[in-house]
């Protein structure tokens, strides 16, 4: 198990870049895939990509983020990696639903952007309870659940 107490900087920091990318090359380079909503927290347990077991325990002025740079060993490097985020993409069929979906979702305290005329919702939780808490919209056609163009669901811009 091995022990975090601090973030050494990033990956793309000039001064860990060569010897991170030594150690992708040589097969020694693990990730941390973390969730999104796990930045935020300060004591962690996880296992990296390849198994190692990482215990992270930070002051409470030091945020993990995506491509932190945990561990730099001469045999080892740990960097957290985030994962894409999924988003509902949700198509109001006028102006009025429109607001009263804006509403809806801010009183949900749901994370959202906005692509054109659509809102897109983050989906921190199963699918199926945002599906619940749409079902008065969705059951009178006021709002409709749109897929991405390309099939793939969008990461955070």
């Amino acid at each position: 198990m091995h022990l975090v107490t601090s973030i050494l900087g990033s990956v793309d920091d000039p001064q860990f870049h060569d010897e991170v990318h030594r150690l992708e090359h040589a097969g020694q380079l693990e990730w941390l895939i973390l969730p999104r909503a796990d930045l935020a927290r300060r004591r962690l347990r996880a296992a990296t990509d390849k198994g190692s077991e990482i215990a992270i325990a930070l002051p409470r002025d030091v945020s993990l983020f995506d491509r932190a740079l945990l561990i730099q060993q001469s045999d080892l490097a740990v960097v957290v990696r985030v994962e894409a985020e999924q988003w509902l993409r949700l198509r109001p069929r006028d102006q009025a639903t429109a607001l009263a979906l804006g509403y809806h979702a801010g009183n949900l305290h749901w994370r959202v952007r906005f692509d054109g005329d659509l809102l897109l919702v983050a989906l921190e939780r199963p699918y199926d309870s945002y599906i619940e808490r749409l079902a008065d919209f969705m059951d009178d056609g006021s709002v409709a659940i749109e897929e991405p163009a390309d099939g793939m669901q969008e990461q955070a811009g």
